[in-house]
């Protein structure tokens, strides 16, 4: 698989404060990589380092394959695009100026991409209006529009729907999701709104403590989080013969616990492991999702 970044045990100490803890991390490239995690675990600190705003304490990470501690990074770089924190956009310019302005900085040759990018992030009619009175969602786009000057073909975006109302996050979530699927923008998000990346994302990087603690695919996410029925038995081992009968699809998780998958009649279930001498104790349905996926991977406490 191709990757456009990875980190090997990559860390960023401030003080006696470690932020990043040997984190590695693999963002195929074409995914939507949501980058999981509460306040504070580490998020912000992985980007800012990844954008080259700052330098790691230990470890490497390659952008295209170029390890960043050769000189050729900074050229990869140039392929990159984000939104760190807030967007850097001047708020007394209009959303066309913002865009002329980046460009110059990048020192792009002519403006000709700028009204092309205004109609991708919905904001080609906003003519003169300056950017102090955009609402916060059109900020937002204005921000990505900032960070798609010079044609990156890899985005980060740090909390990009953080304080909008719904509307705005549809907005955003939808031009997400074009950039990737029309653009083949590899994009990498960092967020603890959950319910919305879970909508948004191909691959995903829990991150507590600033520590990887698992990376999975939507597809394996998907596959974990099946509806199931957890059942508390006397036997799992004649539970287990039990289901076999049926042709049920199970997973036996300690000597009194299993989930079962698919249809099943808990009256029939019962009546054959009676047969096997083993009593149903209790069942209810597990309906896990991203947000209870996280929980149980790092565990409940305090957000910060």
């Amino acid at each position: 698989m191709e990757y456009v970044l990875t980190t090997s045990v990559l860390s960023k100490k401030y003080g006696k404060f470690e932020a990043l803890k040997d984190l590695t991390m693999h963002i195929p490239k074409g995914s939507i990589y949501g980058f999981v995690g509460r306040n504070g675990a580490g998020k912000t600190t992985l980007i800012r380092v990844i954008c080259g705003l700052q330098e790691p304490t230990s470890g490497e990470y390659t952008l295209y394959g170029i390890p960043n501690k050769e000189r050729s990074v900074s050229r990869e770089r140039r392929r990159m695009g984000a939104v760190v924190e807030t967007p850097s956009i001047y708020l007394d310019m209009t959303a066309e100026d913002n865009l002329k302005q980046q460009a110059l900085v990048l020192g792009l040759p002519n403006f000709e991409s700028i009204p092309e990018i205004l109609k991708l992030v919905g904001l080609e009619n906003a003519g003169r209006k300056k950017a102090r009175n955009f609402s916060l969602g059109m900020k937002q786009r204005l921000g990505i529009a900032v960070a798609l000057i010079g044609n990156p073909d890899f985005v980060v975006l740090d909390e990009p729907i953080n304080g909008l109302d719904p509307q705005g996050i549809v907005e955003i979530r939808e031009l997400i999701l074009k950039l990737n699927r029309e653009r083949g923008i590899t994009v990498l998000i960092s967020s603890h709104i959950l319910g919305e990346l879970s909508k948004l994302a191909t691959h995903y990087g829990f991150i507590e403590k600033g520590h990887m603690v698992k990376e999975i695919s939507a597809a394996e996410l998907e596959a974990a989080c099946r509806k199931c029925i957890r059942v508390e038995v006397s036997n799992t081992k004649a539970l287990a013969r039990v289901l076999d009968e049926m042709g049920t699809d199970y997973e036996i998780l300690n000597d009194s616990t299993a989930n079962i998958y698919g249809k099943v009649g808990l009256s029939s279930l019962v009546l054959a492991l009676d047969k096997e001498k083993c009593e149903l104790l209790s069942s209810h349905e597990q309906d896990e999702n991203l947000e209870t996926y996280f929980i149980n991977l790092v565990g409940g406490g305090e957000n910060g």
